[in-house]
């Protein structure tokens, strides 16, 4: 059994994070319940229409009824796998196309400006082509879900790809070391903080595609209900669908965060 001893200055120091951590946590709650009932009680006490703003009660009876019908987890499962599509597909791309614009400074220079006016351009305007393209399907919301990340993914890649020390890579070109040999024990162990924040800007462009296609062309999931619940003015639907986004976007951040912590203590071994 391993047994790790401490100094009193640090048995002091990790109580006090811990105390720090859990007095964070306490407000983050409270914070967040104090929101929700004041949310609750203008609405029952009639200084707010509930029929434009919602209530936290009347989210929860949609969210049940919905759960009831059978539609609740359906919807949900379309938005999340149309997502998590468009995520990994745009992660894995923009990191690849991130690789071959460090290795070739020619081809940067070349495609530079086209990544920069594609970045620019807005997205939505592509809408009509992507139908035509793709059809109604699911496939067009993950082209979509595809293009507004993927840009993001090669930008944040490509800077911490050239920003790596100049002398370090000097240092081991004198030392004989190849392209491959640079890229693999200097280049990309020095990138993961530029990953992480990487995939945790992905996280939010990948849930923003995602609904803007459901918004564009859908038959189901969470942009859908959205859509659906502002054309015949059911706004407690309206509002629960957002809610949901909201849980599954902060689960799908915090996976993010987990990974990072992983990295960080194989890191310190």
């Amino acid at each position: 059994m391993k047994h790790t001893a401490y100094s009193k200055e640090h048995a002091r120091f990790l109580i006090k994070r811990r105390k720090n951590l859990t007095l964070v946590w306490t407000l983050r709650i409270g914070v967040l319940a104090l929101l929700l009932g004041l949310w609750e009680l203008v609405t029952a006490c009639g200084w707010v229409d509930p029929f434009i703003m919602s209530s936290p009660s009347r989210i929860a009876k949609t969210i049940a009824s919905l759960y009831a019908d059978g539609s609740l987890f359906y919807h949900i499962g379309v938005t999340l796998w149309e997502t998590l599509a468009g995520f990994a597909i745009a992660v894995v791309l923009g990191f690849a196309v991130a690789l071959l614009l460090w290795w070739s400074e020619t081809v940067r220079k070349v495609l530079e400006p086209y990544i920069v006016v594609l970045n620019a351009l807005p997205k939505i305007a592509l809408g009509p082509l992507i139908i035509v393209w793709f059809g109604t399907g699911s496939e067009a919301i993950v082209f979509m879900t595809v293009l507004v990340g993927i840009i993001v993914a090669i930008l944040h890649m490509l800077s911490a790809f050239i920003a790596t020390d100049p002398n370090k890579i000097l240092l081991m070109r004198s030392l004989g070391a190849g392209k491959w040999q640079i890229l693999f024990k200097l280049v990309l162990p020095s990138s993961y903080p530029a990953l992480i924040s990487m995939l945790k800007v992905s996280v939010g462009m990948a849930w923003i595609g995602s609904i803007m296609g459901e918004y564009i062309v859908s038959r189901a999931g969470l942009g859908y209900l959205i859509v659906y619940g502002g054309q015949v003015f059911k706004l407690d639907l309206v509002m629960s669908a957002t809610f949901l986004l909201c849980l599954l976007a902060a689960g799908m951040y915090a996976l993010v965060v987990l990974l990072e912590k992983i990295l960080v203590k194989n890191a310190e071994r």
